[in-house]
């Protein structure tokens, strides 16, 4: 049983079928569904950090829109607990903090990234929390051909 499901979000098509898809566990097991945005404070940042499997959220005000949005196709999947989360810093480090704060019992994410070849030398989002998380992860078919 979960209880505490952290799902993360660029506001990408990709990344908000994952929020659907976890928005649906959360409602079928009543857990907490804490939707995460992780954020860029300028642009020289992303150069540095994003290896280009996510689309860079940059600004606070930009990741409140992205979080306002995956919350409302959350509840359109009827999860009633929704908060949400947006931390400054890379997609991995800042799902992992999120994880480990809350002591989150799943984490959904998207498939983008992991079959490209950027992916397969340097790492994907969703590869590399499957790899550092202390929970479960659900990765979901989320980008056709990316298998």
């Amino acid at each position: 049983m979960y209880s505490t499901i952290v799902v993360g979000t660029d506001g990408s098509d990709s990344s908000l079928l994952a929020v659907g898809r976890a928005a649906c566990i959360a409602a079928a097991f009543d857990a907490e569904l804490l939707i995460t945005s992780a954020y860029f404070s300028d642009p020289e940042t992303v150069q540095v950090a994003n290896r280009g499997e996510t689309r860079p959220v940059v600004g606070g005000a930009l990741a409140e829109e992205v979080l306002a949005s995956a919350r409302r196709a959350a509840e359109l999947k009827s999860a009633a607990k929704i908060s949400t989360v947006m931390r400054e810093g890379s997609p991995v480090e800042v799902l992992m903090a999120v994880i480990s704060e809350f002591e989150a019992d799943l984490l959904v994410v998207g498939n983008r990234g992991i079959n490209s070849l950027t992916g397969r030398l340097l790492g994907s989002v969703p590869a590399d929390v499957a790899r550092q998380s202390d929970c479960d992860v659900m990765i979901v078919h989320t980008v056709p051909g990316a298998k």
